[in-house]
């Protein structure tokens, strides 16, 4: 095996050293040559008393010139040549596709945690891996966590291995078509193979990557997938986290530990996607929406996968929701236009319009420019590619005192969440992706948050036919360990988060971090770069981050558009004492604003809450405590509403989820007003008639049974007089 392949895949032998440290490719260069995860440090020998001395002087200057050298270097961080992503259009079938999914049962493997490349070294890949171990059965997509009753595979650290077989139909391998195979998301870092050729490497979870495959199949024949996965998270990850290696009871142990507050879950999370296209294809598509007085606008450009278009053209077609013809626009050699829309139904958030959500059918065909010269070819001949996608048509405005969709100012009312569910991990499940898309609505709430990671692409087109707003946030959480490596990781998930979810109208704002460690110096830096590299990629949506530290400590909100905070009061902070809530996040929220002159929002706050726990008084942990948390934050999001800054209110969470064990944590995080299997809490009930009664906002009706029949109106009225 080849020095860089190995280094490629086994974070973990850096690792055992337990810093938890530097994945630089030099550092990695010299981890090659040994199982550093299976080292034992020998006991330090006897020195004398006076080297001692100097030793730990040594050390203490050190420590200060680094200390010096760490506050320069946040004042130096360059930008480099990032890499752009290319293609990953999420995979359809039409005239000219072809698609196969390769979801279902595989089979699957479990590394040793202290030998993570083994499988590298003994080239796992080669052949079947159930001829190299025992497997069992992992179902994809799912987490590989919860799915035994094995206790090593739910906390395991280090690398699993996938395999499968598949057919490839012969007709495939007829005329020039290229076959592609994608992955929705494997966390945490990736290695694949087909038939024992590697194909694809990809790090960052909750991302899609593809690579071209054509050359490696074997059409008519049996084929073979391979995936070894990467579990580890390190200081330079995104997120980050460390390893150590700790004693137990009979030997040492690999421990991850990170400081964010939900479970690492791992594994082939989304589906997995053979798809074909032609020879010259559509490799990407970027639109931009805008609209005046009745007429829709939407600006397109196309870029195919050969840069030689002078002679090629493309037509593209709008639909709207019933499949009725409303646009049309031709472009040749350039590909990029501008398509009208007479009569435009805009998109609009939920319970803003009788119709929210509302989608066009873009269809985009790739074809032959015409020339004059030659004779006229058949129209079947013309077309190289065909593309369809749901477009919405809206725009975005915003500054230091308002948003705006379709220049109507918005009030978010909405979660943080998480994908999560029992058994199933992170894993793509459509049905709880309804359901959950069910509840928002019942809620009445108009947004929410991706915390702390891109979602699926599935539920981002839930998102845009169900008119949910979302704020977008890249896997950044608890970021503290500034360096210019974990600048490059962070500004490649940005920079793929936003290439795969730009053109979708549910996406309103870009989130670059939740609660990272801003109250360093070196975050300033650090943040603004990634700030105005996500506005470099997208300026047409604000940029924004959940800050966590202290009005005055923070260094980073002053590069953001829109200013988003994390409280727990009565929680976390004066805990028990709802009496302390409602003056302190009115304090806090206009501090941020004076501070930045820009839009404020409260991104989390809540309680957690055992389910079926009722005490009178309200007491920490009873349903009765988190509806008073609740009603007290209302009142206090009310009086900023009337400041004209404040833009929305986020409750953390949407549903309960699970985390690492901790003495804190009863089965994870109960903050959720839904059980983890959607049942409502009291909360629920509350929050429901807030967001619904804050809908008229926007003009909506109620709903008939937001308030139970309780006696005549006419008897309340009566009562009220006396």
């Amino acid at each position: 095996m080849g020095k860089g392949e190995f280094k490629n895949v086994m974070r973990l032998v850096a690792c055992g050293r337990g810093s938890g440290g530097g994945r630089t490719s030099e550092s990695r260069d010299h981890e090659t040559g040994s199982e550093s995860a299976n080292a034992v440090v020998p006991e330090r020998s006897k020195k004398p008393k006076r080297k001692l001395i100097i030793t730990a002087l040594a050390f203490v200057v050190m420590g200060v010139i680094g200390g010096m050298v760490k506050v320069v270097f946040g004042a130096m961080y360059t930008t480099g040549n990032e890499a752009s992503t290319e293609g990953l259009l999420y995979p359809i079938e039409s005239e000219t596709r072809e698609m196969k999914k390769l979801d279902g049962m595989w089979n699957f493997v479990r590394s040793d945690s202290n030998n993570p490349s083994q499988g590298i070294r003994e080239k796992w890949y080669m052949d079947d891996l159930a001829k190299v171990r025992k497997t069992i059965g992992m179902p994809v997509p799912s987490s590989y966590n919860d799915l035994t009753e094995d206790a090593a595979l739910r906390d395991h650290v280090g690398t699993v291995w996938y395999d499968r077989k598949f057919f490839v139909p012969k007709a495939w391998s007829q005329g020039d078509d290229r076959v592609f195979i994608r992955f929705g998301s494997v966390h945490y870092d990736t290695i694949v193979w087909i038939n024992g050729v590697q194909v694809v490497k990809h790090e960052i979870g909750h991302l899609p990557f593809e690579a071209d495959v054509t050359s490696v199949l074997k059409y008519g024949a049996e084929n073979r997938v391979t995936l070894v996965c990467d579990n580890t998270l390190l200081q330079v990850t995104i997120p980050q986290g460390k390893v150590d290696n700790q004693p137990i009871d009979n030997g040492v142990e690999l421990v991850q530990s990170y400081t964010f507050d939900f479970f690492n879950y791992a594994g082939i999370h989304r589906s997995v996607v053979l798809y074909t296209v032609p020879r010259i294809y559509i490799r990407d598509v970027t639109i931009h929406t805008s609209y005046k007085e009745q007429e829709g606008k939407i600006d397109y450009q196309v870029t195919t996968s050969t840069n030689e278009t002078e002679k090629l053209q493309v037509t593209v077609k709008l639909y709207d929701r019933n499949g009725t013809h409303v646009g049309t626009d031709e472009s040749e050699a350039k590909l990029q236009g501008t398509v009208a829309i007479p009569q435009v139904k805009l998109w609009w958030p939920y319970l803003m319009d009788p119709e929210p959500g509302y989608l066009y059918t873009m269809e985009i065909t790739l074809g032959k420019a015409q020339s004059n010269e030659a004779p006229t070819a058949s129209k079947e001949e013309q077309v190289l590619d065909v593309y369809r996608m749901k477009v919405g048509i809206r725009t975005l405005e915003w500054n230091n005192s308002t948003f705006l969709i379709n220049a109507k100012p918005i009030y978010f009312r909405g979660f943080g969440r998480h994908e999560d569910s029992d058994i199933r991990g992170k894993g793509l499940d459509l049905a709880l992706l309804t359901k959950d898309f069910n509840l928002l609505k019942w809620v009445g709430a108009n947004a929410y948050r991706t915390s702390h990671y891109p979602y699926s692409e599935e539920s981002m087109q839930f998102a845009d036919e169900h008119g949910i707003m979302i704020i977008d946030e890249c896997p950044s959480v608890d970021t503290e360990a500034y360096s210019q490596i974990l600048l490059e990781k962070h500004k490649s998930s940005i920079e793929q988060l936003i290439h795969r979810d730009r053109n979708h109208p549910s996406v309103v704002m870009w989130s670059i971090a939740n609660e990272p460690r801003t109250g360093q110096l070196t975050a300033g830096p650090y943040f603004s770069e990634v700030a105005q590299y996500t506005k470099k990629l997208d300026p047409t949506r604000p940029v924004t981050a959940a800050i966590a530290v202290n009005v005055n400590d923070d260094v980073a909100a002053k590069y953001l558009d829109i200013v988003s905070f994390n409280r727990y009061n009565a929680w976390y902070s004066n805990s028990g004492k709802l009496n302390m809530i409602t003056n302190r996040v009115i304090e806090e929220a206009e501090a941020w604003n004076k501070k930045h002159n820009k839009p404020v929002l409260m991104s989390e706050y809540g309680a957690d809450t055992q389910e079926g726990l009722h005490t009178l008084p309200a007491y920490i942990w009873s349903e009765d405590y988190q509806t008073r948390v609740f009603s007290q934050h209302f009142k206090a999001f009310d009086a900023l509403r009337r400041k004209n800054f404040f833009i929305g209110e986020f409750v953390w969470n949407f549903a309960d989820f699970k985390t690492a064990q901790t003495y804190t944590r009863v089965g994870g995080n109960k903050k959720g007003v839904f059980t983890r299997n959607r049942q409502p809490k009291a909360a629920a009930y509350l929050l429901r008639q807030r967001y619904h009664a804050l809908s008229e906002l926007d003009r909506s009706t109620l709903p008939d049974d937001l308030f139970l029949y309780t006696a005549p109106e006419q008897l309340k009225s009566e009562r009220i007089e006396l």
